[in-house]
């Protein structure tokens, strides 16, 4: 069943909350790795990956 009352999309939120949690994951990748500075980069990407994941597949669910 399709659900049509969901709430619109707010793609600010979903980028910063990826942002947040890559650089929070980074962080402990870095600290593993001694360098957090790195982590932190990798983490962000991750995040940013994420979050773009995440619209690409509200914006598919939303066609349907």
């Amino acid at each position: 069943m399709i659900n049509t009352d969901r709430q619109p999309v707010n793609k600010e939120s979903i980028l910063g909350a990826g942002v947040a949690i890559g650089a929070g994951v980074g962080a402990a990748i870095g600290t593993a790795l001694g360098n957090i500075a790195m982590g932190v980069g990798i983490g962000v990407a991750l995040g940013i990956a994420f979050a773009a994941t995440r619209l690409r597949r509200e914006k598919d669910d939303s066609k349907e």
